[in-house]
């Protein structure tokens, strides 16, 4: 990596302002004074600015995974049940689940260690949109699907207003997409039981800009750039680390 770049992903200086500290000599490296701007530095190297110490931040990781049925979400369990940090081999970076699917629920499930990308996703006032596949037994009435799109009452309070589409007809019941915007515990099959069909199914498809697609179930992969940046504008937010 460029020193200008390490210094300012460290939080020094802009990286602009950062070429200026280099050619003033106010920068070291390994102990030596460094005027070049070509100057590259690795993990192994001491950086220092006026001669204090200067340490990288945290590289922030973002990961898309496929979560299968059977794994709980949560980076740690008492009762030493399989969670999804265990479908995380070679991530040494320690990252957290954004919401939780229930240990049933399968799909996408993003984990980061970016905490303020996280806390925006998971602020009700965002409405990030969620969809999820769903699939009950028996077949829910019309006017009980247009119930989950208008919103039900829960012992927690009023679901807001959801989109309901694309209903199939299945040997069981029926299967359909639901797209909420608020994240209750244990939300959608709480909505199904209050219209009187049980979830037998539930796969999470898309989280606001971000579609599972063909990720293969217990795969896991990292975001692009141009993902992370659409998540920051769902959230309401600008990446402010920007996509180099």
């Amino acid at each position: 990596m460029r020193l200008q770049k390490f210094l300012a992903e460290a939080g020094v200086a802009s990286r602009r302002a950062a070429e200026t500290l280099i050619t003033q000599g106010r920068v070291q490296v390994n102990g030596m004074t460094v005027t070049t701007l070509g100057t590259k530095v690795g993990e192994n190297d001491q950086v220092s600015v006026d001669g204090q110490a200067v340490k990288c931040r945290e590289q922030l990781t973002y990961l898309m995974l496929h979560k299968p049925a059977g794994y709980i979400t949560t980076v740690g369990d008492t009762h030493s049940r399989p969670t999804v940090m265990d479908l995380l081999p070679g991530i040494s970076v320690r990252v957290y689940p954004v919401g939780r699917l229930d240990q049933a629920t399968e799909g996408l499930l993003l984990l980061t260690n970016d905490g303020e990308l996280t806390r925006c996703l998971l602020h009700p006032s965002h409405a990030v949109p969620k969809t999820y596949m769903v699939e009950v037994l028996g077949v829910p009435s019309s006017a009980s699907l247009a119930e989950l799109a208008r919103g039900i009452w829960l012992e927690d309070g009023w679901t807001a207003p959801a989109e309901v589409g694309a209903t199939t007809r299945t040997v069981a019941g029926m299967r359909f997409q639901l797209t909420i915007y608020e994240g209750k515990n244990r939300q959608i099959r709480r909505m199904c039981s209050h219209i009187g069909h049980k979830v037998i199914y539930l796969k999470r498809l898309s989280l606001g800009p971000l579609v599972l697609g063909n990720l293969e179930r217990g795969a896991y992969r990292h975001l692009t750039g141009e993902e992370v940046a659409a998540l920051y504008r769902a959230a309401g937010r600008n990446n402010s680390r920007g996509d180099e």
